[in-house]
């Protein structure tokens, strides 16, 4: 997942700035990929143990306990590189719902804050792996449930880029995914929010397709990390059911007390009806709903009536007051 940070100034003030990159072994909202994350040159995975290989680091520990793991960074490279490590809290992005994590500048108050790797700095001859020890110390008050997060390796390189008046530093950075639970009580909690319809339709009726856009915000409320699906339906008067389907383009995973804005588009809408619009939000033990009503009017042939209902009325009204002024 791709997640730039950091700085834009006007070039007057600052020469280098830092926007990386974090790539962490899967792309946008689709499922995660068991593999290493990587970019080419360079990639940070956990170290082997037992049996095989594991894509990102599944780890349990309870609140006041200490847990030990090993972080490899293998440069593919034909130069030696040099790395920041570092933990770093997850979180979901607002444009897609996509895995991203915080920057080394911001603070962290999750898993990125409980991480310590025995060395912050490595370098990495070319071609080769260096593995690194870190703990990952639980508070005793920590919350019970998902804590998911990162080890990040950070390229000290800043790379100079071009952004019109402005100068761009880009330092790029590689994180394997760290999925923690802590242990306690867990509670999936799930809701559809703040719902709305924004409805397009022809001036004159039949005179071209109508669509709508249906926004709403999906809410982890919940200290587990959720796999939801969404199903939309529309109704209309007496009930009819104009619309019912599965929606696309959802996040594989909404991490606990996080929140997205998503929008689903239907295309033959209707012009003329009355009803409702219904989102039903489910996930491991959870279902919840959210709803919106709606009014599809033929405004302009209805103005045009009313127009001429008006006219009617008014002229209706001066013959009566001209009658009356006659007697």
């Amino acid at each position: 997942m791709r997640q730039p940070y950091a700085l834009l100034r006007p070039v007057r003030h600052v020469l280098g700035l830092l926007c990386a990159v974090l790539l962490l072994g899967a792309q946008g909202a689709g499922a995660p990929t068991a593999s290493a994350a990587e970019n080419g040159e360079w990639a940070v995975y956990p170290a082997a143990a037992g049996l095989g290989n594991r894509p990102y680091f599944y780890l349990s520990a309870d609140p006041g306990t200490t847990v030990t793991d090993r972080v490899t960074v293998t440069n593919k490279s034909a130069a030696p590189l040099t790395f920041l490590l570092y933990g770093a809290d997850a979180y979901n992005t607002e444009r897609d719902g996509g895995f991203a994590v915080r920057t080394r500048q911001e603070k962290q108050t999750g898993a990125g804050a409980w991480i310590r790797p025995a060395r912050d700095r490595v370098t990495v001859p070319p071609r080769s792996a260096v593995t690194v020890p870190y703990t990952l110390t639980v508070p005793a008050d920590a919350e019970p449930g998902d804590h998911p997060g990162a080890l990040v390796a950070l390229d000290e390189r800043v790379a100079r880029g071009t952004g019109g008046a402005v100068a761009l530093g880009v330092q790029r950075a590689v994180g394997a995914r760290v999925y923690l639970r802590v242990g306690g009580p867990t509670v999936p909690a799930l809701s559809v929010e703040d719902v709305t319809l924004e409805q397009h339709r022809p001036l004159v009726p039949g005179a071209g397709t109508s669509s709508a856009v249906v926004s709403y915000t999906l809410h982890n409320r919940g200290n587990v990390t959720l796999s939801p699906k969404v199903a939309l339906e529309a109704r209309g008067l007496f009930g009819r059911t104009l619309l019912s389907r599965d929606l696309d383009r959802l996040p594989a995973e909404l991490l606990p007390r996080q929140k997205i804005r998503l929008t689903a588009r239907w295309t033959g809408s209707p012009q003329f009806d009355r009803g409702e619009v219904v989102l039903t939000a489910t996930a491991k033990d959870v279902r919840e709903s959210g709803r919106v009503s709606f009014l599809a009017l033929p405004w302009l042939p209805l103005a045009v009536l009313l127009t001429g209902a008006a006219g009617g009325a008014g002229a209706l009204w001066i013959r009566r007051r001209r009658a009356a002024n006659a007697h």
